[in-house]
């Protein structure tokens, strides 16, 4: 699973065209094969025998009137673009979802994002649209139901990618942080083992020592990779809160930015790995032609 935090925006009916791959329509009525979960609030809204399907447009509308009810709440700096938005796209080879798995995904997700608190069905206005194969978006509105601005963790994706990992390892589905690839794997045997043949007695404890400092670039605690990471995250973070138009802008290049470095992170403990632990043995056979004298023996010529 990879998820992505896109932009937020002032309305959302333009990244919810974006999760339907299609435009924003009063005429299609979206069932619950598609809205696959939803804030609880929402059953206030919705009669014991009103229909559930609603259009495009009505969820669109749905999720901007906090927008509309209160005017003048704002994010830190003035910030009105209340509308939160994250996609999350499984590996081509997963299998398919159930839909009560998409919205046990979709639900703890919400809840690793701040936009929904356990008990609370007077929060955020969120839904989760399952329209595309293999893809899940989570739509929000900051705006709680009483005026105020829903505070979000610091360093979100971090904690959502390891809320990813949970979920992957729960429902049996492919990581992103694979091992080592199976190829790569082979050719650094072969490698050992022609250097079994004829290397050099320090060849175990020089591929050991490279794997080591592979892991240590590649450490998400210590590594200097992830403290990079960490302060590119960080400025993208205060670039997105500005309220100049180029702040949002630079902010998304910086969380791409971070994307980037997470991956070098992942391919350096891959490769490292794929390292053999410890060179092959040279046979005794290949290194002695004659038994080795015995203690107290003298040599003759």
């Amino acid at each position: 699973m990879i998820i992505r935090i896109h932009p937020r925006d002032i309305s959302p009916s333009e990244p919810l065209a974006e999760a339907l791959d299609r435009p924003v329509s009063d005429q299609e009525g979206l069932t619950e094969h598609t809205v696959v979960a939803h804030w609880p609030g929402l059953d206030y809204y919705t009669l014991d025998d009103e229909q559930k399907s609603w259009t495009s447009a009505e969820w669109a509308e749905h999720l901007d009137d906090p927008s509309w009810q209160h005017p003048f709440a704002a994010g830190v700096q003035d910030d009105r673009r209340a509308i939160w938005h994250a996609e999350v796209r499984l590996h081509a080879s997963d299998r398919d979802l159930t839909g009560p798995e998409w919205s046990e995904i979709a639900h703890r997700i919400a809840r690793i994002a701040g936009i929904q608190r356990p008990g609370d069905d007077h929060g955020c206005r969120w839904i989760a649209v399952q329209a595309q194969p293999g893809r899940l978006d989570l739509l929000a509105n900051l705006i709680r139901q009483e005026c105020t601005w829903t505070t979000q963790p610091h360093r979100l994706l971090p904690l959502l990618a390891a809320e990813c990992r949970r979920i992957e390892a729960e429902l049996d589905l492919r990581s992103p942080l694979l091992g080592p690839d199976p190829g790569q794997t082979a050719r650094f045997s072969e490698r050992s083992t022609a250097a079994g043949n004829g290397a050099s007695p320090g060849a175990a404890d020089a591929t050991t020592q490279l794997a080591g400092l592979l892991r240590q670039l590649a450490d998400e605690n210590t590594g200097p990779l992830a403290t990079v990471r960490g302060l590119v995250e960080h400025a993208a973070h205060r670039l997105d809160r500005l309220p100049h138009a180029y702040g949002p802008a630079a902010g998304h290049q910086l969380e791409l930015i971070a994307r980037r470095l997470h991956g070098v992170q992942q391919d350096l403990d891959a490769t490292a790995a794929a390292l053999p632990a410890t060179a092959r043995p040279v046979p005794l056979s290949t290194r002695m032609t004659a038994a080795p004298p015995t203690p107290g023996t003298r040599l003759t010529h």
